[in-house]
Order: C-alpha cells, then structure tokens, then sequence
C-alpha cells in the first residue's frame, strides 16, 4: 500500500504539480520545453 501511495506521489509531483518557479509549467514539461525551442 506504500509503494503505490509513493509512486502516486512521485507521479503527481513530476506531471501535474505546478510550479511558479518553473513558468507555471509541471517539472516535466519544463523539462520538455526547454529541450525542444
């Protein structure tokens, strides 16, 4: 039951978190963004 809250979590906090920081952007698709101009 852990593992899967955890890898929920991590799953959250990759693709669907937003980040001010980040250009209101989740970190993956910062990360996708800045590797394709």
């Amino acid at each position: 039951h852990l593992r899967g809250e955890l890898v929920n979590y991590i799953r959250y906090y990759n693709h669907h978190r937003i980040k001010m920081k980040l250009k209101g952007l989740s970190p993956v698709q910062y990360r996708t963004q800045a590797m394709c101009p």
